[in-house]
């Protein structure tokens, strides 16, 4: 059985999006010749902007974890921060920041590179050397965000060149899309693009989400890369209970996940504003996860009933898709979007609940939803995404999804591809 080293910041007790990739591999990879190893960070040293304590129940028991110190600035920001909260998200906590927040925001963009977490490589390093050695390990994973973590990647691969390396990047590197925010002088723009450059072109193997962000890391470099994309997915063993929904007197129209700006609220709520009123009287607008302040205001102005919870364990938020009407999916409207794939996709599809995506037509999200037969991409535009609603308001009978096109994106045939790529290192 081949042993591989997984090199992970985020990890249980960690919450979020960002942990299910990998939970779920170890879950599924020893089905296929592999046995996952993990190295991450103790929960009582790591700047976790979310934590989910019941996903420590879902680390299978044969796994071994190493868990190792970390010296990092987040901790102290949250100290001393108005929001008292960990940054994420592109600082989607912090609408309208403060001038410490944006002072913040250049020290942390300009002498905190590839990202403040970096502060974990040296004790990662020292203790990934030490289990190299001692486990007999055949190759290695680093994921990432955050970033930093593919800087230990590197510095292994040079201390030990006979191992495959393999390099994760589950977002864009230097052009994701709060990048702008942190206020990055053409110094440390230089610097970043080193960083992703030298991981893009030392990596014997480099994984990503989507094919769009396979493009754009393709065109970072001259040489032709040994990219591959390994999509998100969802765990069936989640997804039990999609039952028939109860008779109630509104339909449910959900968002499960972080919402900011860049999502096009005012999109959303002009969409909205164009039902008639007896229509907006039957919906219930669901966000589960955090809002930003800003767009809170804007939704303020609907007439429709609009209600909150805040962030919830994995588990409760796997339920709360199923038990929608609608499932609202967003992606940002920024330059380069139409690579985005956010794991959330691949759990409503398996929710078999009808999706409302607001985002690029001819993106890879829209591209999926198509081929799934799952929902309607609506661009950007109210008119469509208002005559979408309409029709799962009116119609006959609750949709019901018969496209199994999604059963492709399970986590247990992701694992698998992970396993061929791995026997071909």
């Amino acid at each position: 059985m081949k042993k591989v080293l997984i090199i992970s910041y985020y990890f249980p007790p960690s919450g979020g999006a960002g942990v299910q990739r990998w939970l779920k591999m170890l879950k599924y990879l020893p089905e296929f010749g592999v046995e996952p190893i993990v190295l991450t960070v103790d929960e009582k040293f790591a700047s976790y902007p979310q934590i989910d304590n019941t996903l420590l129940h879902e680390v299978p028991q044969n796994v071994k974890v190493y868990k190792t110190q970390t010296c990092e600035v987040l901790s102290l920001y949250k100290k001393v921060s108005s929001t008292n909260e960990i940054p994420y998200s592109g600082f989607a906590n912090e609408p309208h920041p403060s001038v410490f927040q944006k002072i913040s925001r250049f020290v942390r963009g300009n002498f905190f590179l590839p990202d403040p977490r970096r502060g974990w490589n040296k004790y990662a390093f020292r203790a990934a050397c030490d289990i190299i050695r001692k486990e007999g390990v055949d190759a290695i994973i680093t994921t990432s965000p955050p970033h930093s973590t593919q800087l230990i990647g590197g510095k292994l691969k040079k201390r030990f060149p006979q191992l495959d390396w393999i390099a994760d990047l589950r977002d864009p590197w230097t052009d994701i899309y709060y990048n702008k925010a942190l206020f990055q002088t053409r110094w440390a723009k230089a610097l970043n693009a080193k960083y992703e450059r030298q991981t893009l072109l030392h990596a014997d193997k480099i994984i990503t989400v989507s094919e769009d962000c396979a493009r754009n890391f393709a065109g970072k470099v001259a040489k032709q890369l040994p990219i591959f994309v390994l999509p998100n997915g969802y765990d069936p063993a989640d997804f039990t209970t999609v039952s028939i929904l109860p008779k109630r007197e509104k339909k449910v129209v959900s968002y499960v996940g972080v919402f900011n700006e860049q999502y096009r609220a005012d999109v959303l709520v002009e969409a909205l504003q164009l039902l008639p009123q007896e229509s907006q009287q039957k919906l219930l607008l669901r966000f589960v996860g955090k809002v930003s302040p800003v767009v809170k205001q804007q939704l303020s102005i609907l007439s429709c009933m609009v209600e909150y919870i805040d962030y919830v364990p994995h588990k409760e938020a796997v339920e709360y898709m199923c038990s929608s009407d609608m499932l609202l999916l967003c992606v940002p409207d920024i330059a380069e979007n139409k690579g985005i794939l956010t794991g959330k996709l691949f759990e409503y599809l398996a929710a078999q609940r009808p999706i409302l995506l607001l985002g690029p037509e001819g993106g890879d999200a829209a591209r999926i939803l198509s081929t799934c037969e799952a929902g309607d991409c609506c661009g950007y535009d109210a008119n469509k995404l208002a005559d979408c609603i309409q029709k799962y308001l009116t119609a006959q009978a609750p949709w019901v999804a018969t496209n199994e096109n999604y059963r492709q994106y399970s986590r247990k045939a992701v694992a698998e591809q992970l396993a061929m790529l791995l026997r071909n290192c």
